[in-house]
């Protein structure tokens, strides 16, 4: 069994071999040495240990010197200054091989930080290569996301395109079909020779239109006395609310509909009472105009009575099938949205109930009487927007008129009403209340609002969005635009693009594309239009195009966001109106997903209303002079002061409700 070799310390060693350095340095022949021992051990310890192992006399002289060393020194100098050389060698050889050992760790502890230093370098290199790829991949998945955007949003260009394509193949087919039905033929042309000079002139023969007014309404069993026609006037929708507006007038035995439309929310409905009118017979429903709350609940109510008489405006008679396919559309969408929580139900309606709705159609232009069984209906000029009209129904010597949503002022797409002398004197005058608690500012002064900010904003670089509703606001604001700033670049997405197109079949003056103005090549131009103005659907921002350019317009801090119309109390355009007066991030709700967005642009309101302010609205009454006032499409707390302010002026406001000539209505 091998004896352990001691344990040599280098104090112990040092110590014996500055006394060998000591022995070393009294010798003559050491006068070239470094003369301090410890620099002699520093630089020539090799020599001193094989001075001790050569010469006994050196060790016995280096014994001599150990004065003052510790116990260890003295133990190992009893080895390597032993007078036996064979102990002495032994002792080197225990400082050798400690030596040897030292060095191969000092090899292995260099090669050791050798390959630490290698391994720290490759480690900084990888960590080098992991982020450069972990940039690439960020930038990969951010070219992802970008690429999976553009086709989102491609993919729904190319739906929106093939639903372009399905409005114009329903048009072609409604078209078709006026064409072939011999009744809807019969409408068609007699509604072109009672707006046409020949036939208002006298020169067409009066047999001649005889003949078609009997094609499209032979003509009802005579009526003896008016008593018996019982005129009566219900208000079904839309009365003391807006939205859902109807109203049931019947008489003689003939029941219709002055408008049918839908009342807003997240699930739109029918006009709240709309199952009285469906009771009983229904022989026509006349459109004031072609906003929804007005017109669309028509092709539910068609798919309920399919032999149901649509009678509108020609101008009204074009747009109503756009805005129906486009509530279609909305409405499925919603109802899938709604089935995939488990909360679906029934679409009101859908294309083949717009087809059916659009062949119903007749065109009534201005100013022509049109019988309708024991009933005769007159359309006038409401203003409001482009084929509004105000309602004269004649029973008898009884006169109903129903304003729709009108206003006196002109605008870019459409004049103010004008009021018939068949209007004058009638026994009701059923009046629109939206705006009875208003006094606007001159209409001039706002546009020019519009343009002044327009222009501002264009002059620093900046682009200009316009949330607008599809039909109305969207044209007034590209026309007046065109007009007043040729010059600025203008975008026209969404529905309000189609619209537009209507809008210029139906009256070239009203073309609202050409020059600097063209539809939106989205989603290219999302971000490649860069100046501008951009009008897109929907107004209140609760989804359309209008949202995709939103999110990326809001966070430029040169450009502008401009509400252009009213705003539910709930939507996102109220909260964006409120967030902007003290600034934040607005989230959006774009394609079913929740993005937020810092808000730097200005945001800020155009005021251009379309209905009749309480002074309007008191001209209308007087103009009109009609033996009772009924107050629909309002608020019940205006309408009470406004039907005050009526009868101050001399008029005689009655209850919003069943009304009969007799005075069985309640007064306000």
């Amino acid at each position: 069994m091998t004896a352990p070799e001691p344990a040599i310390t280098d104090d112990a060693l040092m110590a014996v071999l500055r006394a060998v350095a000591r022995a070393v340095l009294e010798r003559p022949s050491a006068a070239r040495l470094p003369s301090d021992p410890a620099a002699l051990v520093e630089e020539h310890t090799p020599l001193l240990l094989e001075a001790v192992e050569r010469f006994p006399a050196l060790r016995r002289r280096a014994a001599g010197h150990l004065t003052g060393a510790g116990d260890e020194a003295r133990a190992l100098a009893a080895v390597l200054l032993h007078p036996e050389d064979g102990v002495v060698r032994a002792g080197l050889g225990w400082i050798r091989r400690r030596d040897r050992a030292a060095q191969r760790a000092g090899r292995e502890a260099e090669r050791a930080s050798r390959d630490a230093e290698r391994a720290a370098r490759r480690i900084d290199h990888l960590r080098d290569r992991l982020r450069t790829e972990q940039g690439r991949l960020e930038y990969a998945r951010s070219d992802l996301r970008e690429a999976s955007e553009r086709l989102a949003a491609t993919r729904e260009a190319l739906a929106e395109r093939a639903e372009q394509a399905e409005a114009l193949a329903l048009r072609l087919a409604t078209e078709r079909h006026r064409w072939t039905d011999r009744r809807a033929l019969a409408a068609a042309l007699l509604a072109v020779l009672e707006r046409s000079p020949a036939g208002r002139g006298g020169t067409v023969p009066g047999e001649a239109l005889g003949f078609l007014r009997d094609l499209v309404d032979p003509a009802p069993p005579p009526v003896a006395v008016t008593a018996e026609l019982d005129l009566r006037v219900v208000p079904l929708g839309g009365d003391d609310h807006i939205g859902g507006s109807c109203v049931l007038v019947e008489a003689g035995g003939t029941r219709i509909l002055v408008d049918a439309g839908l009342r807003p929310g997240d699930r739109a409905g029918p006009p709240r009472d709309i199952g009285r009118a469906l009771d009983g017979p229904l022989d026509a429903v006349i459109v004031t105009h072609a906003h929804n709350d007005h017109c669309g609940y028509v092709p539910a109510l068609v798919a309920r009575r399919p032999g149901l008489r649509v009678l509108a405006t020609p101008e009204t008679a074009a747009l109503m099938p756009v805005m129906w396919a486009d509530t279609a559309k909305v409405l499925a969408a919603r109802e899938r949205g709604r089935a995939r929580w488990g909360d679906g139900g029934d679409v009101l309606y859908g294309a083949p109930d717009v087809e059916a709705a659009s062949r119903r159609r007749e065109e009534l232009p201005f100013g022509v009487p049109r019988r309708i069984g024991a009933l005769t209906a007159e359309l006038f000029p409401a203003g409001h927007i482009l084929g509004a009209a105000g309602v004269v129904v004649r029973a008898g010597d009884r006169r109903v008129v129903v304003t729709g949503d009108i206003s006196g002022f002109r605008q870019e797409t459409v004049g103010g009403y004008a009021v018939p002398e068949s209007a004058r004197s009638a026994d009701l005058l059923v009046l629109e209340s939206t705006c009875c608690a208003d006094d606007h500012d001159d209409r001039d002064l706002r546009a020019k609002e519009l343009v002044r900010t327009v222009a501002e904003v264009h002059r620093g670089g900046g682009r200009v969005l316009v949330p607008a509703f599809a039909l109305g606001r969207a044209q007034e604001v590209a026309l007046t635009l065109r007009r007043h700033l040729p010059e600025v670049p203008v975008r026209v997405d969404g529905m309000a693009a189609d619209l537009a197109a209507v809008f210029a079949s139906l009256d070239p003056a009203l073309r609202v594309f050409g020059g600097t103005a063209a539809v939106a090549d989205r989603p290219a131009e999302l971000d490649a239009f860069r100046t501008g103005v951009v009008i897109s659907t929907s107004g209140m921002l609760t989804g359309g195009p209008a949202v995709q350019w939103a999110a990326r317009i809001l966070p430029e801090p040169g450009s502008a966001l401009l509400i252009s119309g009213y705003q539910d109390e709930e939507s996102p355009g109220r909260a964006l109106l409120d967030l902007a007066e003290k600034g934040g991030v607005f989230p959006l709700l774009d394609r079913g997903r929740e993005i937020t967005v810092p808000v730097r642009a200005r945001v800020g309101v155009i005021r251009l209303s379309a209905h009749a302010d309480r002074r309007g609205l008191l001209d209308i009454a007087d103009e009109v002079a009609a033996r009772e006032v009924m107050l629909v499409h309002g608020v019940p707390g205006r309408q009470r002061t406004f039907a005050e302010t009526l009868r101050v002026h001399g008029g005689r406001p009655v209850a919003t409700g069943p009304w009969r000539p007799d005075g069985t209505a309640g007064r306000k």
